[in-house]
């Protein structure tokens, strides 16, 4: 089975965007940049939001000439493999290759296609990834923090809910972004 995960790169006030819905602090450099593509590696589809999915298929188009950097180049082609399901009630049309569109979010769904597929699933978007956490199909949480304070915001996580959870994995980066791997108590995976 596989395993349904939620990444977010947040502030260490724990939010992904600021007040303003601005993220560029949270840019990841070269050596974060390289380790999420080895995470994503293992991603053989993409659950969006369609904020997220908007900010994310500038990879469809983004350039992979040799004059681009390779961490660059790598993630590119990690995301054009991977397939993608845009849960939006309000876009028009994916106008991305291997992406499908759904209307609504269906836990049911999602729990089956972490039944079907031999590769995990990666879930992006805060109010996407609310409604995944709340129905219970995030195994696992990878946050990467960011070493900035914006004061509010967007929330990494949404309010009232409650996961008791285990760290399985940390890492700190040289620009002072570190890692944390959490698996949800009680779930097989990774």
């Amino acid at each position: 089975m596989a395993a349904l995960l939620y990444s977010s790169i947040a502030s260490l006030d724990g939010y992904i965007a600021d007040a303003d819905g601005n993220f560029d602090w949270a840019a990841p450099d070269e050596e974060v940049h390289a380790f999420v593509n080895e995470l994503e590696r293992a991603v053989g589809t993409h659950l969006y939001g369609r904020r997220m999915y908007e900010t994310m298929r500038y990879w469809e188009t983004a350039p992979t000439g040799d004059d681009e950097h390779p961490v660059a180049r790598d993630y590119t082609a990690i995301w054009r493999a991977a397939d993608k399901i845009v849960f939006s009630r309000s876009l028009d049309a994916v106008t991305t290759a291997r992406t499908r569109l759904e209307r609504s979010f269906d836990p049911e769904l999602v729990r089956d296609l972490k039944s079907s597929v031999d590769r995990d699933l990666s879930v992006g978007g805060a109010d996407l990834a609310g409604q995944a956490l709340a129905a219970g199909l995030v195994d696992e949480y990878h946050l990467f923090v960011t070493p900035v304070i914006v004061g509010g915001g967007t929330p990494s996580l949404p309010a009232g809910l409650r996961v008791d959870v285990e760290l399985v994995d940390e890492h700190r980066f040289t620009g002072g972004v570190v890692y944390l791997r959490y698996r949800v108590r009680g779930q097989a995976g990774g």
